[in-house]
């Protein structure tokens, strides 16, 4: 097996609603909100987490297969391989190339050899200077908001449970990058394109059942060419 290339793949990630992914903080600051959005500690700008995106792409996309009964809930590895056959199998083993899987038994050596190195190396997406410079000096506002939210008692009517969330606004643009390795001139290309087309499908983040973080790709670049057109004939019924 021999690495042929490296291939980079970039573009833009623009909110097309509020977008809230979790600092984990449970500190609970006086006029602060319940649920804030993880931040860079230097710049205080929020960010999306490289495994937020590849967590939930690999998670949709074996949803996609049809392989997480037999895994139980898990994520796919090697020792699930065996119990796939004919086009599952292949396409299982191209997810495991792409994500990478765990091994525990030594019966897994021959299809760790076969399949190698995990590909996809994914990027924190940072928040698109353009667009904080637009909201900072044209708009003169802040890069998060705050969503009320409560629940409503169905026989009484009234509000109950007030909570508030911080969300990045819908709008917003992120800085999109991850790297593909290529051994011995794959493509695995159109598995990824499905991954982010399922991606634009459900959204990002927490809430998604509530409206948050439905997003879209944008000027999507491989090694500085154009391939948005490609996300866009991206047919998932076919995949299947």
């Amino acid at each position: 097996m021999q690495l042929s290339a490296i291939q980079l793949l970039t573009g833009k990630i623009e909110l097309l609603s509020g977008l809230h992914i979790g600092s984990g903080n449970t500190e609970i600051h006086i006029g602060g909100t319940d649920s804030p959005v993880i931040k860079n500690p230097i710049t205080q700008e929020p960010y999306i987490p490289g495994s937020s995106i590849k967590g939930k792409m690999r998670s949709l996309l074996e949803w996609h297969l049809g392989v997480v009964g037999i895994t139980e809930g898990h994520p796919l590895n090697f020792g699930d391989l065996p119990k796939l056959q004919d086009g599952r199998l292949a396409r299982a083993k191209d997810l495991i190339r792409l994500f990478g899987g765990a091994s525990d038994s030594k019966n897994d050596e021959g299809l760790i050899k076969e399949i190698g190195p995990t590909r996809l190396a994914f990027w924190d997406c940072p928040l698109d200077m353009a667009w904080v410079e637009w909201m900072r000096d044209t708009k003169s506002l802040p890069l998060t908001e705050t969503k009320m939210e409560n629940m409503i008692d169905r026989i009484r009517g009234v509000a109950e449970h007030p909570r508030n969330t911080e969300r990045v606004p819908a709008t917003a643009r992120f800085d999109f990058k991850l790297t593909i390795r290529v051994h011995d001139g794959e493509d695995l290309l159109e598995t990824v394109l499905q991954g982010l087309k399922l991606l634009e499908l459900t959204g990002l983040g927490g809430s998604g059942s509530r409206g948050y973080g439905k997003i879209k790709f944008t000027q999507l670049e491989l090694d500085k060419q154009p391939i948005q057109d490609k996300l866009e004939q991206i047919n998932l019924q076919q995949a299947a």
